[in-house]
This record gives C-alpha cells, sequence and structure tokens, in this order.
C-alpha cells in the first residue's frame, strides 16, 4: 500500500472516530437546547422549588382517581416537555414496568373489600376494591416517579445550594450531591465502559468475562465516587462555605414575573388544600369505592389542580407562541 492510500485511510478512521466522539457533545447539546426552551426553568429557584413541592405533596395525598389521573398525565407531559425522546424511553423502561407490577401485586396482598370477584389458588378473595386500590397506588407511584425525574431537570445544584444554602449549608450540600449523583454516576459509568472497550476490555468472554470486567468497572466507578466527594468537600471548605458572614454571587432576581407566578402558585395551593379540607376531593377504595358526588362545586378543585400542574407546560408553549410572533415580525 503506497503513503497516500495509507494517509487517506488514516483520514477517513479519524474521521469515522471524530463522528463517533461528537455524537455525545451533539447529544448533550440538543438536550440543553430543550432545557433553554422551557420557560419555567428560568424562574427564580423559589418559584421553582415551591411549585415542585406543591405538586409532589398533592400528588402523594390525594387518593382520588381524578387527581392522580391528572397528577400522572400532567407530570408525563412537562417530562416530554423537557426531555422529548428520553422521557417516553424512560417512561416506557422505568415507570410502565412500577405500575403494572404495583397493580398486579396489590390483589395478591390485600383481600379487603365487599365485592368479590372469585378466589385466588390460594384460597383468598379477589375483591373489587383491592384491585381499584392498586390501580391508584400504581399511579400516585407513577407520578411522583416522573414528578422527580422533572425536579431533577429544573432543580439543579446551584438552585438548591441558593435556597437553603445560608439556612441549612451542610444539609444542603449533601442533599445536592445526592441529588446529581446519580445521573453522574450513569454518565461516568457510560465513560469508564467506553474506556474499557478502547482499551480491549469488552464484556464479552462468557459470565467469567463479564464478571470480571463489572467488578473492573464497578471498582472504577467506586474510586471515582469517593475522590469525587472528597474534592468537593475540600473545594467548599477552602471556599470558606457555611461561615457566618460569607457572602455569595447569585445570579437570581426576583423579578414581577416571579411576583406573579408565585401569586399563582399560592392562589392554586390555596384552593386545592382548602377543597381537601372541606372534603371536595374525598374518596375511599374499602369497604366499598365511594367519593364526594360531582357538582360543579366539587369538579372545580380538580380543574384548579389540573391548571397547577399544566403551568409551567402552559408557560412553554406561551413563551413558544410569543418568540414566533416577533420572528414573523422581522
Amino acid at each position: 500500500m503506497s503513503w497516500a492510500r495509507m494517509w487517506a485511510a488514516g483520514l477517513q478512521a479519524a474521521a469515522r472516530g471524530t463522528e463517533r466522539c461528537e455524537w455525545e457533545p451533539a447529544q448533550k447539546r440538543k438536550e440543553q437546547a430543550m432545557r433553554e426552551r422551557d420557560a419555567f426553568s428560568t424562574y427564580h429557584p423559589f418559584v421553582n422549588f415551591l411549585y415542585f413541592a406543591l405538586v409532589l405533596l398533592f400528588s402523594m395525598c390525594f387518593m382520588n382517581p381524578v387527581c392522580l389521573a391528572v397528577s400522572l398525565l400532567s407530570a408525563l407531559t412537562y417530562a416530554i416537555c423537557l426531555k422529548g425522546e428520553k422521557a417516553v424511553r424512560f417512561a416506557a423502561r422505568c415507570v410502565l414496568p412500577i405500575l403494572l407490577v404495583t397493580i398486579l401485586l396489590n390483589p395478591l396482598f390485600n383481600h379487603e373489600g365487599r365485592t368479590l370477584l372469585a378466589y385466588l389458588p390460594s384460597g383468598n378473595p379477589l375483591t373489587l376494591e383491592s384491585i381499584l386500590y392498586g390501580c391508584g397506588a400504581a399511579t400516585m407511584l407513577a407520578a411522583v416517579v416522573l414528578w422527580f425525574f422533572c425536579y431533577q431537570e429544573i432543580m439543579t445544584s446551584d438552585k438548591f445550594v441558593y435556597l437553603f444554602g445560608r439556612v441549612l449549608p451542610a444539609l444542603s450540600l449533601v442533599l445536592s450531591m445526592a441529588l446529581r449523583f446519580v445521573p453522574r454516576f450513569s454518565a461516568q459509568l457510560k465513560r469508564v465502559a467506553r474506556a474499557q472497550r478502547c482499551a480491549g476490555r469488552t464484556v464479552s468472554g462468557g459470565a467469567v468475562g463479564r464478571l470480571r470486567s463489572g467488578i473492573v468497572i464497578l471498582s472504577t466507578l467506586i474510586t471515582w465516587a469517593l475522590e469525587n466527594a472528597i474534592e468537593t468537600a475540600d473545594s467548599m471548605k477552602s471556599r470558606g462555605y457555611g461561615l457566618p458572614g460569607r457572602t455569595a454571587f447569585s445570579i437570581y432576581q426576583f423579578d414581577g414575573r416571579d411576583r406573579l407566578a408565585l401569586l399563582w402558585l399560592l392562589f392554586c395551593g390555596w384552593y386545592v388544600t382548602a377543597g381537601a379540607l372541606a372534603g371536595q376531593l374525598w374518596f375511599r377504595y374499602y369497604p366499598t369505592v365511594k367519593g364526594t358526588a360531582a357538582t360543579p362545586f366539587s369538579l372545580s378543585f380538580p380543574l384548579v389542580y389540573l391548571a397547577l400542574c399544566l403551568t409551567p407546560a402552559i408557560l412553554t408553549v406561551k413563551e413558544d407562541r410569543a418568540w414566533k410572533r416577533m420572528q414573523s415580525k422581522i
């Protein structure tokens, strides 16, 4: 082979390697652009935190089927607005199995209820109420998982430390490190696995080879996690984090837009809480299924709850329309 052909082959191989190496930054830029397109993430951290505190609290406290459906569908909608196809894959791989397993397991261990449908092979009764309660519990669990999926995209560690760094400096630092540990650990796992493949250490070769490669990757990840934690602690200590009288730079400002959003969240939270305390969102599964009668007044509370849950999606749609109008005028 001539030197010219060898040089051309080398350039082609380098180009292919560059394309493979540039895929991940391109994907990250795409996800970053999608996140920046979300209007709610640009609001003040206190507004973001209050919103997630309300929706998570209501999702875990309300067992009304209408409220559960509103929470699950709103969380899925906002997750798709934030992450697109990644949110759909996450829902299909993680949330859907949790939903199905919870629905199937509850009637096997919970036999309360008066509406008898059949008898299980173990001799225990299968009741309609236990099936419906399993569906409600599964919906609540899936909604909470999706809301936390959205939470970690909006409430970054910088926002969390900004909110609680002066009140609870040590706890806020530990919580921010813990919340971002899972995504960082997953990203580092992919990098270590790619490095192992480049070094010729693949997971093929039978069970022994997979086990040996898995042990090497796990050891590398544990070492990286411990070193990263020590470096973070030393860095924050050297900067005087948590010391009394220490000032901190912040890019967050509470403006008029944040005040309007805060008033809206407080109104929705107050209205839904008042409805729950008045019994308008009451619902029971045992011993028989029974809930509050549907009236225009009682239906107003789920509607306000729906408006609360869809607030980020509504703001995003509103900002997109305003941006398109500005582009059309150029």
